[in-house]
């Protein structure tokens, strides 16, 4: 089976661009984790790049994944969001079966 990186929409580039994550020498780690009221949940956070990450660039500003999340997030989107409850980055992905209602959930 064909792995797919996930996309990063410009919206979250340029979210970091604002936070200003590549000046500090960060970028934004999304992985996947075991736990969460569904089975996996979602760590996002600033970090540094790993040699092993995948490494996705956009607006001078990286988003890095760690070869065991990968293929979780086949084909995922990777976005970020501003409604009434707070900004957050959110994950669209595709191969989630069912999530939870907090967003950082999911199962497979």
């Amino acid at each position: 089976m064909l792995t797919l990186p996930p996309n990063v929409t410009d919206r979250a580039f340029e979210r970091l661009a604002e936070i200003g994550a590549a000046d500090q020498g960060k970028a934004l780690r999304v992985a996947v984790e075991g736990g969460g009221c569904s089975g996996f949940q979602y760590e996002i956070d600033l970090d540094e790049p790993k040699d092993d990450d995948l490494i996705l660039e956009g607006a001078g500003q990286k988003v890095v994944i760690d070869s065991i999340s990968l293929p979780f997030l086949t084909d995922a989107t990777i976005d970020f969001s501003e409604e009434l409850i707070g900004a957050r980055f959110v994950i669209n992905n595709p191969n989630a079966t069912s999530s939870c209602g907090c967003g950082t959930s999911f199962s497979m």
